[in-house]
């Protein structure tokens, strides 16, 4: 599994970072993310963050 974050939708809530931060981080008012693929244990909290998310920057592959 991928995770992409789509930097001009990305509010920079930090819901993502909260929800998985191993996988996601808040930088310079926008998350980006630390490791592609995902690893397998940490599927849960992505697609956590993905539901979390406020404006739906977040896609999954």
């Amino acid at each position: 599994m991928k995770a992409k974050v789509d930097l001009d939708m990305c509010i920079g809530s930090g819901h993502c970072e909260l929800s998985c931060p191993t996988i996601f981080k808040v930088m310079n008012g926008k998350a980006h993310v630390l490791k592609d693929p995902i690893p397998l244990d940490q599927k849960d909290c992505v697609s956590e963050a993905v539901t979390r998310c406020p404006v739906g920057a977040i896609r999954l592959s």
